[in-house]
């Protein structure tokens, strides 16, 4: 197990990686690469330049997150063969500095939504991400986006970027005549064209699930449990065509049984990466994030950690959103201090998992 912590680089992160460096059992970053728009080429020089910076802080930078897929990919339009293209670049360029997995999402518009970002938690006085599908009875996609923007503390969230976005209504008029299995059809046609590469590169692509994990405004969504993570997966039959299991995500629908999908396709060797963290549910469509430990959410964390011990250990892992807490400031969800405690959380149970193995 590799125990990361996502950084966003130099001017868009309030985190340093010297304070990354001092978190205990941390040894890197899950990078981030979203200063372009999607569909563009990231080159060797520019990916250079952030990996060697990881490196001389005395971290690794095996993982890169938000690769993003063009939408034009997820619609099947004709524009598709060049961003796929691009995209196989990206995986080249990547290989070169040492990147293992790639993680990626396949969400039609919106990578995840949320209806607070910064919810009160009347227990503690932190607070944390939020969502209630009642909250969006009245309101436009776009409404959603200009709310998230103002609640961002002057941050770009990953998946809300302004160029992503710029042409919402439009994109949400072509997705109209987008069905699930349309989606799935063109989400094959992508595997098809890059996992070739991953495999001659010894690249990993993790699809990260829905989140949250049921469709919203209509659109098609097809990664938020263990059936549609088992057509994904036979889609193009390669361990590099693998998962981001993110147990938060998967875990706002209490329907899914995380722990138990973790070891399914653990034990197919399926497992690019994890994500972990809590939630707790409120109701219907209705949850807030919680600090990483069992009894503060509804996710049972020893399970999902022996489940990632008995059935890929050598995986990576970060500990997901955190609360704000000890008044930081900082992007939503991705502050430094509950973010480290999660860590601290994740690898006391680990070190308990492995000990009581050897007994």
């Amino acid at each position: 197990m590799k125990m990361t912590f996502r950084w966003f680089g130099f001017g868009s992160d309030a985190v340093t990686l010297q304070q990354i460096k001092q978190i205990p059992g941390c040894t890197g970053v899950m990078g981030v690469l979203d200063g372009k728009a999607a569909g563009e080429v990231w080159t060797r020089e520019e990916i250079g330049a952030y990996v060697n910076t990881i490196h001389q802080a005395g971290l690794e930078c095996e993982v890169i997150e938000s690769v993003n897929v063009h939408e034009d990919i997820k619609m099947g339009l004709p524009s598709r063969e060049c961003y796929i293209e691009n995209y196989r670049i990206t995986i080249r360029n990547l290989a070169a500095y040492g990147v293992k997995v790639i993680v990626y999402n396949f969400m039609p518009v919106f990578d995840w939504l949320r209806t607070d970002l910064a919810h009160p938690i009347a227990e503690d006085g932190s607070s944390s991400l939020y969502f209630d599908e009642k909250d969006l009875q009245g309101m436009t996609p776009l409404a959603i986006v200009r709310r998230t923007a103002q609640g961002s503390n002057g941050f770009t969230l990953p998946g809300w970027e302004p160029a992503r976005l710029a042409e919402l209504e439009q994109t949400l008029q072509r997705y109209e005549s987008v069905s699930a299995d349309d989606l799935r059809a063109n989400y094959k046609v992508f595997l098809d064209g890059i996992i070739p590469v991953c495999e001659e590169v010894g690249v990993t692509m993790a699809v990260h699930p829905d989140d949250p994990a049921w469709p919203i405004f209509g659109l098609p969504r097809i990664a938020h449990s263990m059936a549609d993570f088992e057509q994904i997966v036979q889609l193009y039959d390669s361990p590099r065509n693998a998962l981001c299991l993110c147990t938060g995500s998967l875990g706002s629908n209490p329907d899914n049984d995380v722990p138990a999908t973790l070891r399914h396709f653990g034990e197919m060797g399926r497992i690019g990466c994890v994500h972990a963290r809590n939630v707790k549910h409120l109701g219907y469509h209705h949850f807030r994030e919680s600090s990483h430990l069992s009894s503060d959410g509804d996710l049972d964390m020893y399970a999902i950690m022996k489940a990632i011990y008995d059935t890929c250990p050598d995986t990576y892992i970060r500990p997901d959103h955190g609360r704000m807490i000890w008044n930081e400031k900082g992007r939503p969800g991705y502050g430094l201090y509950d973010r480290a405690l999660g860590i601290a959380y994740l690898n006391g149970l680990w070190e308990a998992i492995v000990k009581s193995a050897k007994n």
